[in-house]
């Protein structure tokens, strides 16, 4: 036996970028994210009119209005919303404080429980470095300061990693995930290091690569054949999820993701 959860696909785009926002439903984890896209832009594509795609608006809404539930205000304090961010596509750190704010305003809330940001990309034969991370973390710290978010944390990040981000951070992880692909046993030096510094491990089980530039152009393409999927390209990916504190269940969960047009 299985809970189903809700899940939500959003995303954007400025004439230039896509900004969609719809669901299905999903069982636990089972089907993949590129369903979850491709099902979302059927389901609007059918309810708007073609010349919306073919004319592109400054922004471009792409929105299914049953799928995702916003909280109730008198059930927010009932409620931990979480965010994990992927860092798909080349972009500036500004895509950090877009994120958040979309997924506020999706749900309906004015802060975020936690958020933990995903390593960003980096070339290949490259080893993540806290200047990678500086930029993205600035930004969070800043959603912090101004109540956006309660408290940020990091994902992938080996014992040297770690204690250099926590040494240069003003606000400091308070957690970090670890792969359970990359290690069965958590390794000793970092749980020796979070256990001094109160951060708190935890595990997951996402791929690499959450969503390839061509797994979401081969979505759009089907889904909405006039729009030339090849020139988009996706920037960054949010998935969120909402759990009843009392009980420990999943509420829903979704994702929202903003793409781009290249040149743009």
């Amino acid at each position: 036996a299985g809970a189903t959860a809700q899940s939500a696909a959003s995303a954007t785009a400025d004439s230039r970028t896509l900004r969609r926002t719809g669901s299905l439903s999903l069982a636990g984890e089972s089907g993949s994210l590129r369903d979850c896209i491709q099902k979302t832009l059927n389901e609007w594509s059918s309810q708007i009119s073609p010349d919306l795609v073919r004319e592109f608006p400054d922004v471009l809404e792409c929105t299914v209005s049953h799928a995702v539930e916003k909280i109730n205000p008198d059930e927010r304090e009932e409620m931990k919303v979480s965010a994990k961010l992927f860092i798909v596509g080349s972009n500036s750190s500004s895509s950090t404080r877009n994120a958040i704010d979309m997924a506020c305003s999706v749900l309906g809330v004015a802060q975020l429980d936690s958020v933990i940001i995903a390593s960003p990309p980096i070339e290949d034969g490259v080893n993540l470095s806290l200047e990678h991370l500086q930029p993205y973390w600035e930004e969070l710290e800043n959603l912090v300061q101004s109540k956006k978010i309660v408290a940020i944390g990091t994902s992938d990040l080996d014992k040297t990693q770690l204690e250099q981000l926590y040494q240069w951070a003003q606000v400091k992880p308070n957690s970090n995930q670890v792969n359970l692909a990359s290690c069965c046993v958590m390794p000793p030096d970092l749980t020796a290091f979070a256990k001094q510094f109160d951060i708190q491990l935890l595990t997951h089980n996402d791929p690499k690569e959450l969503l390839s530039e061509a797994s979401f152009q081969e979505a759009l393409q089907e889904s909405i054949p006039d729009i030339q999927a090849h020139e988009w390209v996706p920037l960054w990916l949010l998935r969120y999820s909402v759990i009843v504190k009392s009980r420990g269940i999943i509420k829903s969960k979704g994702y929202i993701l903003q793409a781009k047009r290249r040149g743009s």
